[in-house]
């Protein structure tokens, strides 16, 4: 009889730190019955005050990387409008596909544009936004979008922008407000479209802009169902378990740091994130040019999100992970690499 998987015996026996070396052996299958792949090898430890998965996922099969992710800020293609508005136009398409969360662990995920979390969108106050929309899935799909439009862009049930497979719709609608939102699929049954990897970051910048910076990052907060028992059994910053662990981030001495920060983390109701050895400017949801806090830990239910900004004084390196001993030990930690 085939073992389930679940979060407490991956605790159990440990796995976390031997996941890549004997994550297959230990499951025996990858997540959906699919065969499990061959185990990544070795990586080097970064830090020894948590512990960490060994080896990595096969980025190039997965066809993103964290590394890349963490920076890749979509603009979409810009045109000027008659009226001198700018139009901002995206093509999004939803596609099921298989994701290595961790090494020997092939997830059967949804995604938009081969990816978790999809493209993050990023446009100006005021700009009309205009997404052409295909459904490449075998289920039906939308895109949902926090922010202000007509009840007709809503991408929820009962609207035209729930389309099934094979089916296109374009969403069109002016960015408002300027702030840090998200998207993800709204299609019924609505916590497994999120579970799946069916979301993303949207930010919408200030007419002024915000003060410059020498780095932006997005996270997106997550986690991943394998053995579908409505139980996380791995966490993440951008999909991939532990992936900011093993290839830090680096970041040089007073480097201005600026963070847009998304939990869409299902199945639990709360996430966090706590910078070591330092605190933070906090802005939610990024509405206001004004930070509510400084702070070194910030709570998020699910859909909350904010920005965060900070710089650090001191070189070394520095973890970043959710405040949750559960969350880390599973997946969701990483960390900076401050270079004089």
């Amino acid at each position: 009889m085939e073992h389930p998987i679940n979060r407490r015996d991956i605790l159990k026996a440990g796995a976390v730190t031997l996941l890549g070396t004997a994550g297959a052996a230990f499951f025996g299958r990858a997540a959906g019955g699919a065969p499990a792949t061959p185990p990544a090898q070795a990586g080097h430890n970064h830090n020894d005050t948590m512990p960490m998965m060994v080896g990595e996922v096969d980025h190039q099969r997965n066809g993103f990387n964290p590394t890349d992710v963490i920076t890749d800020f979509d603009y979409g293609k810009v045109s000027t409008l008659e009226n001198g508005q700018t139009l901002r136009e995206y093509t999004f398409y939803t596609i099921n596909k298989d994701i290595e969360v961790a090494p020997g662990i092939v997830y059967p995920a949804w995604t938009y544009n081969g990816r978790i979390p999809g493209p993050t969108i990023r446009c100006t106050e005021g700009d009309l936004i205009r997404i052409h929309f295909s459904n490449g899935s075998s289920h039906p799909h939308s895109m949902h979008f926090h922010g202000i439009h007509a009840a007709q862009m809503d991408g929820v049930p009962g609207t035209p922008g729930v389309i099934n497979s094979g089916e296109t719709f374009t969403y069109e609608f002016e960015a408002e407000p300027f702030g840090l939102h998200l998207y993800h699929c709204h299609a019924a049954p609505l916590a497994r479209h999120i579970a799946k990897g069916l979301y993303g970051a949207f930010i919408i910048d200030p007419k002024e802009g915000r003060p410059p910076v020498d780095h932006e990052f997005v996270m997106v907060m997550s986690g991943f169902d394998v053995d579908f028992d409505d139980e996380n059994d791995f966490y993440a910053v951008n999909a991939i378990p532990f992936h900011y662990q093993l290839n830090p981030i680096p970041i040089k001495v007073g480097a201005k740091v600026r963070i847009y920060l998304v939990n869409i983390l299902e199945f639990d109701l709360i996430n966090s994130f706590h910078l070591h050895a330092n605190f933070f400017n906090y802005y939610p949801t990024g509405t206001s040019l004004t930070p509510s806090e400084y702070t070194d830990n910030i709570m998020q239910t699910q859909a909350q999100r904010g920005i965060l900004e900070f710089s650090y004084k001191y070189p070394g390196v520095y973890m970043f992970h959710a405040h949750n001993t559960e969350f880390a030990e599973l997946g969701w930690t990483g960390n900076f690499e401050v270079i004089p």
